[in-house]
């Protein structure tokens, strides 16, 4: 009974000095914030402060990252907008430009000839001028002379002007669809081949000027069979539908025959009566090329050789020119015919004379100690010939020779291969016309 009072005692006593605990606290706190410090007061503030700044660059940092969302979004939709905007500008360029290439070639025509016109009309007037200070200079030249001359080299414009732009309206109506590549590159070769022309015509004219009248004449005269024989060519070629490289070839063998007829007619003119050349005396070799003419005729017959004649240029020798088909039939009959008995060669080459080519077969008897020479004319494009070797082996290595050099074939060589130049050499060093394969050899 006594240790259940004693229990409830300290029970009671316990909960009084709770109680009296929690009241003193309460009083405490109670003063506190009636009087409270100020340092507490001042750390409230800063706290409060702090807080509220942190908020307000949050804040500020949320607006910021949204107006530059908002800029991106603005910058992608101008971008768009441009591209946009240049390609329909590209695409309406293009168009327009396909429209004058497809729809308006007679407009490019007209006006190609209209410029060839002006250019025709500009050489022919620079040509007028041209004739007229040559007239000057000559003193001698009527005014006949220089109309018909003016005449000439108007027509001639004209001429030129015309094919010129009947060219180009055919390339315009072929090609129409011809770029702006092409036609710039037309023009910068145009240009270039009037800026050569022109500095040509300036070089002839600075020879020209103060020349005499007999060099004038010469001239003259050379223009003339030029522009004949390149007409000629040209008829030719429309006659017989010649190629590019078959005209051009037409052409030179036209012009060289012209230029070589020209000459002399300009010469013969200028000598007078008493300047004209005397009858030359014979050669003392002409009875020894009438012997070999007589002896050929009666054997082979008078129709096997085209001409015969005395190189005055080469020591009076006499000169037999056989014709292709006989001339290895003639070469065999001065080897084996007793009064002629050539058994050797001195001499054997090839010429091209741009018009044809030629052989010289030069020719020595050791028992009547006379010589000949035998010639014979080649076409140019096919130059062919019988060998000579078979009758003397010494024709072997000039026949390589001229066919490694020129390109003449000949038949019936038992070994025609090149001889200086290497074997895959491209093309033949001594014609006219070569260009080297390789620029840097």
């Amino acid at each position: 009974m006594s240790d259940e009072k004693d229990l409830q005692q300290l029970k009671r006593e316990a909960a009084q000095k709770a109680k009296e605990a929690a009241l003193k606290k309460l009083a405490e706190k109670q003063a506190n914030q009636e009087n409270p410090p100020s340092d507490s007061n001042d750390l409230a503030k800063q706290k409060a402060a702090a807080a509220a700044k942190a908020k307000a660059a949050a804040l500020a940092k949320q607006k910021a990252q949204e107006a530059k969302a908002n800029e991106t979004i603005d910058d992608a939709s101008l971008a768009k907008q441009k591209a946009a905007a240049a390609a329909k500008a590209k695409a309406a360029a293009l168009a327009k430009q396909k429209a004058k290439e497809t729809e308006e070639p007679a407009d490019e025509a007209a006006l190609a000839k209209q410029k060839a016109a002006a250019a025709a009309k500009a050489k022919a007037a620079a040509l007028a001028t041209q004739k007229a200070k040559q007239a000057e200079g000559a003193g001698n030249e009527s005014t006949d002379d220089l109309a018909l001359a003016k005449q000439k080299a108007v027509a001639a414009a004209k001429a030129k002007a015309a094919a010129l732009a009947k060219q180009k309206a055919k390339q315009a109506e072929g090609a129409g669809n011809e770029s702006a590549d092409d036609l710039a590159l037309a023009k910068q070769k145009a240009v270039a081949a009037a800026k050569a022309k022109a500095a040509a015509l300036a070089k002839q004219k600075a020879k020209t000027e103060g020349a005499p009248a007999d060099d004038l004449a010469k001239q003259k005269a050379a223009a003339v069979a030029k522009a004949k024989a390149a007409a000629a060519a040209k008829a030719k070629a429309s006659r017989e539908n010649l190629s590019d490289d078959e005209l051009a070839n037409e052409k030179a063998k036209a012009i060289a025959a012209a230029k070589a007829k020209a000459a002399a007619a300009a010469k013969a003119k200028k000598l007078t009566p008493d300047e004209q050349p005397q009858q030359e005396e014979p050669s003392p070799n002409e009875p020894i090329l009438n012997k070999y003419v007589k002896v050929i005729g009666e054997q082979l017959g008078k129709d096997v050789l085209e001409e015969s004649y005395i190189n005055r240029l080469s020591k009076d020798v006499p000169t037999l020119v056989a014709k292709k088909e006989s001339y290895f039939s003639i070469a065999k009959f001065l080897k084996e015919h007793e009064e002629l008995s050539f058994d050797y060669v001195s001499e054997l080459h090839g010429t091209d004379f741009q018009t044809h080519m030629e052989m010289y077969v030069y020719l020595f008897s050791y028992v009547h100690r006379h010589t000949v020479v035998l010639k014979v004319k080649l076409d140019r494009d096919n130059p062919e010939i019988d060998s000579l070797e078979p009758l003397w082996k010494g024709a072997d290595w000039p026949e390589r020779e001229a066919f490694d050099l020129l390109g003449i074939h000949f038949a019936g060589h038992p070994n025609l291969t090149r001889i200086m130049m290497p074997d895959d050499w491209v093309g033949h060093p001594l014609r006219k016309d070569y260009e080297p394969y390789d620029v840097e050899v």
